[in-house]
């Protein structure tokens, strides 16, 4: 009999409703890769919006028309190597690592030996899991803004998943961070680093005459002009969010206005896709190990109550990450 594991899978695009706990077959896996058993897989917004299908335009993008291709959700994760194909040598059964693998969200996942590394000492797994995705997405924002010592740095959803890494990562380059959120989270937002904290609830950040080196946007609520306005003449602008741009394009239209006007603008108007680098990874393990961030997890929630931990996320309620242990 073939060994079976409790997994989160999804038939049809809706709300977390369509999710559910389900017995499937435990993946094999080929020579480059590895079994891991998940101890934590981390919650970001694009298990929310692969949950719901939206925006439309993911699916053309090759995510399944009318379900989800993947039918176990989850990427991001953490955990224990229990099996390793023939091909990988520098890793064994018992080694514990993060990364990122489709079908996370499972009580095992198959992961290639480069979509993972190992996890630097100190790191627990739920704060491990909360790495893969949201950290190296904050780390590809800085870079493409080429932050660096004295700049001053706007990050936009500076409490959420990306931008509490965006934050930290960004002082230690050097930076004067102000970070902008609900008025709840200013005092996270300033225990991380940041020089000030701004309450979007009662203070516009984009109408007090400030100018800033960088802006990192990862709250994808506010035009592109006033964004412009805010940002130095040779500024850069980082688009990492869309999450008000409707169901068709979910904020695209911004990266195309922006990628338009580059070329008339000493602006730098950057709309980024992140991609999942293993460089990154072994990165941010060198950086934690340097005390360069610290991971903040919000709630762990077991495997059964994925929905409601993708609705917490969905909802911007969270204080940095959003985890789930199986």
């Amino acid at each position: 009999m073939n060994a079976t594991m409790r997994a989160v899978v999804q038939d049809v695009y809706g709300t977390t409703a369509a999710l559910r706990v389900e017995e499937v077959p435990v993946p094999s896996i080929g020579p480059g890769d590895l079994l891991v058993r998940v101890e934590a897989a981390g919650i970001d917004a694009g298990t929310w919006h692969l949950t719901t299908g939206r925006p439309y335009l993911m699916r053309l993008m090759g995510f399944g028309m009318r379900g989800p291709s993947q039918r176990v959700r989850g990427a991001a994760f953490a955990g224990v190597v229990e099996a390793v194909g023939a091909e990988v040598t520098d890793l064994r059964p018992g080694d514990a690592v993060f990364g990122s693998a489709a079908g996370a969200l499972a009580e095992r996942v198959r992961a290639a030996r480069a979509e993972v590394v190992p996890i630097p000492a100190g790191l627990g797994f739920a704060e491990a899991a909360a790495v893969p995705i949201s950290a190296v997405t904050a780390l590809q924002a800085l870079a493409a803004a080429q932050v660096d010592a004295g700049d001053r740095v706007l990050v936009l959803g500076a409490a959420g998943g990306v931008g509490h890494f965006a934050v930290q990562l960004a002082v230690a380059r050097g930076a004067e961070v102000t970070g902008v959120c609900s008025g709840p989270k200013t005092a996270l937002v300033r225990e991380l680093g940041a020089a000030d904290a701004i309450d979007y609830t009662t203070t516009d950040p984009l109408g007090l005459g400030r100018v800033w080196d960088a802006i990192i946007d990862t709250a994808g609520n506010r035009p592109l002009r006033a964004l412009r306005a805010s940002l130095a003449p040779a500024g850069a602008l980082v688009l990492v969010g869309g999450e008000e741009g409707g169901s068709i394009l979910g904020g695209m239209e911004r990266v195309a206005a922006a990628g338009l006007r580059n070329a008339t603008s000493r602006q730098r108007l950057i709309g980024l896709m992140a991609r999942e680098r293993q460089e990154d990874l072994i990165e941010l393990a060198r950086l934690y190990r340097e005390g360069a961030f610290r991971p903040v997890v919000d709630t762990a929630y077991p495997l059964e109550r994925t929905a409601e931990a993708i609705d917490h996320v969905g909802a911007g309620r969270a204080r940095g990450k959003v985890v789930v242990v199986p």
